[in-house]
């Protein structure tokens, strides 16, 4: 059984597309068609259902894919491991950060490392935080930079790197502007942009408004923030940004005692072999309160 075909399977379920899962692996779609074709010709049964444009795993395909997923992981932790023994950096670095992170955070780092490590080729995922990390804890992507989960799963093991301060935030003609010492409930009364429900910045505004038994009412739910701010310049609601997004479109609300912050860092999976170029990039983030090299 090739490992090629079990990659194309694999990229397949996760994408739910034949054209998809070819862009991820850089392949054409005939050629992904073809090895998935082959593998179900060696195991003599279907792997998925293809109904229209709708790709789904049989009970067979179901049954596999765990099991093809565990001998990727231990295949590319061997070779990992092989390879970390070269003390070589290169190779293809696969890593996931936020769209605000890599806007505002990553691009120094970003510029340094890829000149003091011409050989690696840098496979960067645009993704929510939360993605992230599940892409980390099942083995598709070997490090994260993200917004760090307030509660992670035992396997991921996380690092702050950034400190990022939020504020209340609101157009300067906001009635809330007008309010000397807004209090959290005068935000019950307005509506909110904030990131989907799912998201570790909007659980954290959830649970200010829960402690004091609180109604948050969402207007809109977007997870770019740099969106957020462009509707929250024109009056739509207020949102809870970065101190970092503050400008003069904007302006932070004195709500007290309300001081949040989110924690900004690495997250990499704790049972597995960095390669030498994830442990570079780790290394050159500089956690929390430490001095840049």
């Amino acid at each position: 059984m090739e490992t090629a075909s079990l990659r194309a399977f694999v990229a397949v379920a996760d994408n739910g597309s034949f054209s998809l899962a070819a862009a991820r692996l850089f392949l054409s779609q005939p050629a992904v068609s073809k090895r998935v074709a082959a593998l179900e010709g060696e195991l003599g049964t279907r792997l998925f259902d293809r109904i229209g444009r709708t790709v789904t795993l049989t009970e067979a395909g179901q049954t596999l894919l765990p099991r093809a997923r565990h001998i990727l992981l231990e295949l590319e932790d061997s070779i990992r491991s092989l390879s970390s023994l070269s003390g070589e950096v290169q190779g293809t670095l696969r890593f996931a950060t936020s769209h605000h992170i890599g806007l505002h955070r990553l691009p120094p780092v970003l510029k340094q490392y890829v000149r003091r490590y011409p050989q690696v080729r840098l496979d960067i995922r645009f993704m929510d935080s939360e993605q992230a990390c599940h892409a980390v804890e099942i083995g598709e992507l070997e490090l994260a930079v993200v917004t760090l989960p307030p509660d992670p799963a035992d396997t991921l093991g996380t690092e702050c790197i950034w400190r990022d301060p939020l504020a209340v935030v609101a157009a300067c003609d906001h009635p809330l502007c007008a309010m000397k010492r807004p209090q959290l409930s005068d935000l019950g009364a307005y509506p909110a942009i904030l990131p989907a429900s799912n998201t570790f910045t909007r659980q954290i505004a959830e649970a200010a408004f829960a402690r004091l038994a609180l109604k948050l009412e969402v207007a809109l739910s977007i997870n770019y923030l740099e969106t957020i701010k462009m509707l929250v310049s024109v009056g739509i609601g207020w949102a809870l940004l970065p101190q970092t997004m503050l400008d003069r479109q904007i302006r932070a609300l004195p709500v007290k005692p309300l001081a949040l912050q989110r924690q900004l860092g690495s997250v990499i999976h704790r049972d597995r072999t960095l390669s030498n170029a994830a442990r570079a990039l780790k290394q050159m983030l500089t956690p929390a309160g430490e001095t840049p090299p």
